[in-house]
């Protein structure tokens, strides 16, 4: 389960289903902070709520807690150069940098180029001295969290 993730579809349920955050907590009997808690991810909709949603948007919970994001931008973490620089740079700022380093350890030496010259102030040679070994699984579960959240964000806008 990815807070991040989660955070950023349950904005784009409720903006993608026309309501304001101040319109969904009136619908749901709770908070407007509630709301912008679980969008900017410090919490998450307990389970009662996370019923409340379900029936409101018609998906299952399982759907809330897991995402189903499509392809629709890009397919695979290699494929990040084709996103507009500014863009970019917002998303994977999102990021802290130990998960940037180890995102790019799985990468193309021209992708690591191009996260070197968007974020110039991280030494990643020293920060992957620093980070040793790391599994491979990591390293792949950190790229598709961020190929999510570049496919997600196209969906928010």
């Amino acid at each position: 389960m990815n807070t991040r993730i989660i955070s950023r579809y349950l904005q784009l349920l409720r903006k993608s289903n026309n309501y304001t955050q101040e319109e969904l907590a009136k619908e749901l009997y709770i908070s407007r902070q509630a709301i912008s808690k679980w969008e900017t991810g410090i919490t998450l909709p307990d389970l009662e709520v996370l019923l409340k949603i379900s029936k409101l948007y018609g998906i299952t919970i399982n759907d809330i807690l897991e995402p189903p994001i499509q392809a629709k931008r890009i397919a695979d973490f290699e494929q990040i150069s084709v996103i507009p620089e500014s863009e970019l740079k917002e998303i994977l700022g999102q990021f802290d940098t130990r998960s940037l380093v180890i995102a790019s350890m799985g990468a193309s030496p021209e992708i690591n180029e191009y996260l070197e010259k968007l974020f110039p102030n991280i030494d990643y040679r020293l920060m992957r001295e620093h980070i040793g070994l790391v599994r491979i699984e990591e390293v792949e579960a950190i790229q598709k969290e961020i190929v999510s959240m570049i496919n997600l964000e196209k969906e928010i806008q």
